[in-house]
């Protein structure tokens, strides 16, 4: 049994490890927002330096990437100084802090899936900031873990699939972007991933956790639509219609165009291939999201 601190056990990641690390046997210490700020070092200071613990891992960051353009000395506070105080934290206690990142430290001017190797040269004040922790944090010790996350979904919180099947359940048209590539990264999947990270394989650095392949938000949306037709859910469009990022004028942030991020060395680590996006999205259409559904049409 370890325990383990997570900073943002109420977001949609962070719940997902709590739940399953919990489930597995793990002491698990929870931090919501509403519990810490991270824009008060002092404060984080307060909470965490009484704690004994094995483990850190720091879901927590300010992640809206326009309020991040139009506000980036808050960003820099949460997502970068904030993350220093928690590895210096850490560092002091002698543990590790596993540290969530974000694929948007990449540019995204490429059509290769990047490795963990290759220069990170963000866009957009998010991914500045998000950079900014990265170094900060491997500043503080070399066996601190950030690993970096792409279009991350499940049951906690909702996410665009959540968004796009419900469009697609109430009107006959629904649009996405299709000039932006990712990959999709289930909780649950990412909880099993990183799950011999925590004592078995001590690395430290920088990793790379998603699922499998590369889709745009379009091919992600009606591909979830099509589980949910398969899973018995009426649904008024079996089509999404693209769009591109230039037209959406409410856009403030530079998003990357391609951000596809390479497991090879998660894998090599680990011994373990995460499996595709498609089966990720199939299971949690089937086995949550439709559920909800049914019990939502019979209240």
């Amino acid at each position: 049994m370890s325990r383990i601190v997570i900073l943002g056990s109420g977001g949609r990641l962070g719940a997902a490890l709590a739940r399953a690390w919990s489930a597995a046997g793990d002491q698990i210490t929870g931090f919501a927002h509403a519990d810490l700020d991270l824009a008060d070092s002092d404060g984080v200071r307060r909470a965490l330096h009484p704690l004994s613990f094995d483990l850190l891992v720091n879901c927590a960051a300010l992640t809206n990437v326009d309020y991040c353009e139009t506000h980036p000395d808050e960003a820099q506070r949460i997502n970068a100084n904030a993350v220093r105080v928690i590895g210096e934290i850490c560092a002091a206690k002698g543990v590790r802090c596993i540290h969530i990142s974000t694929d948007y430290v990449f540019a995204g001017d490429r059509r290769l899936p990047y490795a963990e190797e290759d220069p990170a040269e963000p866009i957009s004040a998010y991914g500045a900031s998000k950079r900014a922790g990265e170094i900060a944090l491997l500043e503080t010790s070399d066996r601190h873990l950030s690993v970096r996350v792409s279009w991350v979904f499940g049951p906690d919180r909702p996410s665009f699939v959540d968004q796009i099947l419900q469009r697609a359940q109430s009107h006959e048209t629904a649009q996405a972007i299709d000039d932006k590539w990712a990959v999709p990264t289930f909780t649950a999947d990412a909880a099993t991933l990183l799950s011999p990270f925590l004592v078995a394989i001590p690395a430290g650095g920088l990793l790379h956790l998603c699922n499998t392949g590369e889709c745009t938000w379009r091919e992600y949306g009606e591909f979830a639509i099509r589980c949910a037709m398969d899973a018995g859910i009426p649904m008024k469009t079996a089509t999404v219609a693209p769009q591109r990022m230039a037209d959406l004028k409410a856009f403030i942030a530079k998003r990357p165009p391609y951000t596809v991020m390479s497991t090879a060395k998660l894998t090599q680590l680990s011994g373990q291939q995460p499996r595709s996006w498609q089966q990720a999205v199939e299971e949690y259409v089937r086995s949550s999201w439709a559920p909800r559904q049914r019990l939502q049409a019979q209240q």
